[in-house]
């Protein structure tokens, strides 16, 4: 009875110690986030001081990710608000409001009194009423170690026509999160979704909410049927009916502690007003089977409305955890999702036409040249000749014919010459990335910013490009990616070595950019390729063609393969040589 009675003690006592940690740790929790609480209202008071509207051309804005760029509903202008920015040591969150001039290929920034708070990872939409819109909900802020974040449930909307931001005060509203997705969807903002992150714990949302743009009034819908699971990061879409599509995202739960297990979701749900609109308050999910070629699995990667009642998603990333670390497949790939048909496919280029007519017409000028040679070195027995053929849903079908050897050349020349085309097409197009910020107008996506990792460096982005939608002919290159403009500063053991990492960090930077002008100036000649060492070769297998977009990206589509390849190569060995 003795022990017994020991070892009851002994457990109410771990019981109470436990209990009071919970209660430090919840003091430590709501201090921290009155710290942020603080940190924001002082940001505020610096916005507070603006009391008029000022708009200035500028330069395109500074690299970001987790923005939202939205297309105006009258102008051929698109509007940037926000995001953040991290460079290896410190984390930079954005109010910022530039507008990209279509036409012009032109950036202004406007300064309009008393902004929304600085703010990444939240959602904007944009209404056609009184001149144009722009509503944004909710996001976060982060300290800037990045380590403390706090939640917004604010909603506020931008009015176009006047340059005024306005707060909108209404009870009922979502808690407070970050990476949930709001559209617009007949007269109301639909919002599902998302995450809330504190210092010892976080929780994900698969709750859904209208906000009603007539009476300004919140209601939580209670849909019937079976929904997607929590998430964050889904794609989000509006049917023309008043429907709500939702596919994918990305959720985590805790298995035990400090082990958290990711989940990558790929399924999709329809999220429909019961009774034809007629009951609006009644809500039901139901799953969706698409057919086609599905999105290979992914996070991070962004979404839009496009033409021809689709929606389409863009890049991503696809994080493999090893033994010690994450290392992750990023991806600059268009996917389109057909809502009538509910079919998936693949975006494909298909290349110029003009340029495909020159090709045709120069190699035909070269066969009638060479006359007779070229006659007595066809192949005059049967040939086999193997060709893949990609459907529109992305259906790869395998065809091989047995044909004589004149037809045989001809099978062989049309083959090369979209294999020619095919590889001209791949030239220019955005490097991979996740956390991109996209918008379409008249028919056009238009690609800015996101991110991109190496090792243990990340990549912040600030280039802009587009592809016309209907045609799916080429990217265009808006504003290419400044390099100068990309800074990491390695975290330092202590504050007292902070001061001396930054200007190592610095100093290598000088040195590597240094090396690559004297590389365009000076040719092949003054810099021999660079042959990846033993050490890094399984590293350069995996990230060459990152590297190769980005030299690519750099110098200019018109430079030679040999130079780009071997300053990619260049590139990613001081990188890896860092990282380790």
């Amino acid at each position: 009875m003795g022990k017994k009675g020991k070892r009851e003690k002994k457990g109410k006592g771990a019981e109470k110690t436990a209990a009071k940690m919970e209660r430090k740790v919840s003091r430590r929790a709501r201090k921290e986030e009155e710290d942020l609480e603080a940190l924001i209202a002082e940001f505020q008071s610096l916005d507070a001081k603006k009391t008029q509207v000022i708009e200035t051309s500028c330069p395109p804005p500074s690299p970001r990710l987790n923005g939202s760029l939205s297309a105006h509903p009258e102008k051929d202008e698109l509007i940037l608000f926000g995001g953040e920015y991290f460079n290896g040591q410190k984390t930079y969150l954005y109010n910022e409001l530039y507008v990209y001039n279509i036409r012009k290929n032109s950036w202004s920034k406007v300064e309009i009194p008393n902004p929304p708070p600085r703010r990444c990872a939240h959602q904007a939409a944009v209404v056609p009423t009184a001149g144009g819109q722009l509503w944004v909900f909710g996001g976060e802020f982060a300290s800037p170690n990045g380590e403390q974040f706090y939640h917004y449930k604010d909603l506020w909307v931008l009015h176009l026509a006047t340059k005024t931001w306005e707060q909108i005060k209404a009870s009922g509203g979502p808690s407070g999160r970050s990476g949930h997705r709001m559209v617009a969807c007949k007269r109301q903002l639909i919002i599902f979704g998302g995450f809330h992150e504190s210092t010892r714990d976080y929780i994900y949302y698969n709750d859904v909410y209208a906000f009603n743009l007539d009476s300004f009034t919140w209601s939580k819908l209670a849909p019937s049927g079976i929904g997607p699971a929590p998430r964050s990061g889904c794609q989000m879409a509006a049917t023309s009916e008043g429907s709500v599509i939702i596919y994918g995202g990305y959720s985590k739960q805790r298995i035990k502690k400090d082990v958290d297990k990711g989940t990558l979701h790929t399924d999709m749900f329809l999220l429909k007003a019961e009774g034809a609109g007629k009951e609006e308050d009644k809500w039901m999910w139901s799953r969706l089977n698409p057919s086609g070629v599905k999105p290979t699995p992914r996070s991070g990667f962004s979404m839009a409305t496009g033409p021809n009642n689709r929606s389409l998603l863009f890049g991503g990333v696809h994080d493999e955890e090893k033994e010690e670390t994450i290392e992750g497949d990023f991806f600059n790939d268009i996917y389109f999702y057909d809502i009538g048909k509910n079919r998936w496919f693949p975006g494909q280029l298909k290349g110029l036409k003009s340029e495909k007519k020159k090709r045709r017409r120069g190699r035909q000028a070269e066969a009638e040249g060479a006359g007779d040679e070229v006659e007595k070195q066809r192949p005059q027995g049967p040939v086999e000749i193997v060709k893949e053929v990609v459907a529109e849903d992305g259906t790869v079908m395998t065809i091989k014919q047995v044909i004589s050897g004149p037809a045989a050349e001809k099978e062989r020349s049309e083959s090369e010459e979209e294999e020619e085309d095919g590889a001209l097409g791949q030239q220019v197009e955005p490097c991979p990335r996740s956390n991109a910020m996209l918008a379409v107008k008249h028919g056009v996506l238009y690609v800015y910013g996101g991110m991109f990792e190496v090792g243990d460096r990340q990549f912040t982005l600030s280039d802009l490009y587009s592809i016309d939608l209907h045609k799916m002919e080429e990217w265009k290159v808006l504003v290419e990616m400044d390099p100068k403009a990309q800074e990491w500063l390695e975290e330092s053991e202590s504050d007292d070595e902070n001061d001396d990492m930054e200007g190592a960090e610095g100093g290598e930077e000088e040195e590597e950019s240094s090396e690559e002008e004297s590389e365009d100036e000076g040719g092949a000649e003054q810099h021999p390729a660079v042959e990846p060492e033993e050490k890094h070769a399984d590293y350069l297998s995996r990230t060459e063609q990152y590297w190769i977009r980005l030299a690519r990206s750099n110098m200019g589509p018109d430079a030679k393969e040999k130079k780009v390849v071997k300053v990619a190569h260049a590139m990613a060995k001081t990188f890896y040589e860092d990282s380790v």
